[in-house]
């Protein structure tokens, strides 16, 4: 048993030692020159699905990989992720294909990024420092068909310094084209350059993988994208506020308040001059949390109390308005089709706003399929009726992606979904 000091620097105690990461995780001063999508550094990855690496691991190599990207002012920086290169030979048609995954709320704190965990099993320290990586077993599905996969940590996301810059339309959407960019680049695998790629993504990640499909035309024409599956897409932030109010995930919204001041600081000012002493203390905890310690500490309260007016106004202000608007996605028109899934009464991340960007694609004339989850309400401040479809409707997602690689007529219905 290893003895580190955590982020909290008061408290010692037997812990996966977190200093093993910080010379990886540390993004070069200056950034060295480049493009987006070019690797800074790699190294292997140790994969595994529980701590001793004894019940089962990845059919798969894994290698950590750091690659310059953009973030949501344009300006240059890096992301982390995985990359995974299967065992299994590719059984459909052409080359090897590539799924890009955008990885579902995992938290703000480093210890995080699902590229830790992939190598942890499970990530745990007092005071409820939890995290697993609950989105494995789809990368082990899609490795073991053949799927060459490379996960993302996003912006922020295990980088040392950086704030996790959460549900960040721009930044998400740059991390996840510029992972399919860097995926060409790692010496010794069996990817083509101009392979197919696809993006994948539930929750953040479907917000994260719809931003990407509607990006890749002018941020990466390049890629060969051959389609994209959004899973209750994170699609407007207006809508998605309201949701979480007493609900079991309330404190992401102390995620978002924490990436807008990352990624517009000249809006710090205002966000903090609308909080009350529990708002900042909530700001301040959260940016060093995993989502287990934040439903721990946070689950069920309302946002009232965080805010010192009332939320109904705060929606109404004009600079919050316009941050908002710049976080929606359904502004550009996808260049490859998009799967698109939401459950009806879904508690946290609402079904209007799936369908409303589902609909601003079909009018620009893009390939869209929607399909409507009807689990009915269950335990809604529990989020059931948000975490249970991510399981569902998994496996029919992955199959709409496995026909896309193997160049299968799409099945649109713009105009005929709800």
């Amino acid at each position: 048993m290893v003895f580190a000091q955590t982020a909290r620097a008061d408290d010692w105690y037997p812990y996966y030692n977190e200093d093993e990461y910080t010379q990886f995780y540390t993004p070069p001063n200056p950034l060295p020159p480049g493009q987006p999508g070019d690797l800074v550094r790699s190294e292997p990855s140790r994969l595994i699905l529980e701590p001793a690496g004894v019940v089962g691991n990845y059919n798969a190599t894994g290698t950590r990989i750091m690659y310059r990207s953009t973030d949501a002012r344009g300006n240059p920086d890096v992301v982390t992720g995985t990359y995974f290169e299967p065992y299994n030979a590719w059984p459909g048609k052409g080359p090897r294909p590539l799924i890009v995954i955008g990885p579902g709320t995992q938290g703000q704190g480093d210890q995080c990024a699902p590229s830790r965990q992939f190598n942890q099993g499970i990530h745990w320290s007092p005071y409820a420092d939890l995290m697993v990586n609950y989105e494995g077993a789809f990368v082990n599905t899609m490795v073991n068909r053949g799927f060459a996969v490379l996960m993302t940590d996003y912006e922020g996301l295990g980088t040392i310094g950086v704030t996790h810059t959460y549900v960040s339309r721009l930044s998400e959407g740059h991390a996840m084209l510029d992972a399919a960019r860097v995926a060409r680049k790692l010496p010794g695998t069996s990817l083509t350059p101009d392979g197919p790629v696809a993006f994948w993504g539930y929750s953040q990640g479907g917000g994260a993988a719809a931003s990407a499909a509607e990006l890749a035309g002018s941020y990466a024409p390049e890629l060969n994208v051959v389609g994209s599956y959004a899973g209750a897409p994170v699609a407007d932030l207006m809508e998605l506020f309201p949701y979480t109010d007493g609900s079991l995930l309330v404190g992401v919204v102390g995620y978002a308040l924490n990436s807008v001041i990352q990624a517009y600081p000249e809006h710090e000012a205002e966000i903090r001059a609308v909080l009350t002493p529990r708002g900042e203390d909530m700001l301040a905890k959260v940016k060093d949390q995993c989502i287990p310690e934040t439903i721990a500490k946070f689950m069920f309260r309302h946002l009232q109390p965080y805010f010192n007016q009332p939320i109904d106004e705060l929606l109404k202000n004009p600079v919050f308005i316009q941050l908002f608007q710049e976080q929606r996605i359904g502004t550009l028109k996808p260049n490859a089709p998009v799967l698109i899934n939401s459950n009806r009464y879904d508690p946290l991340v609402p079904w209007t706003a799936a369908v409303q960007m589902g609909w601003d694609w079909c009018a620009k004339g893009a390939d869209i399929e929607f399909r409507t989850n009807e689990e009915p309400p269950f335990l809604n401040k529990a989020i059931i009726n948000h975490g249970l479809p991510m399981v569902v409707d998994g496996e029919p997602a992955l199959q709409w992606i496995a026909a896309r690689f193997n160049g299968e007529p799409t099945t649109p219905n713009c105009g005929r979904f709800p």
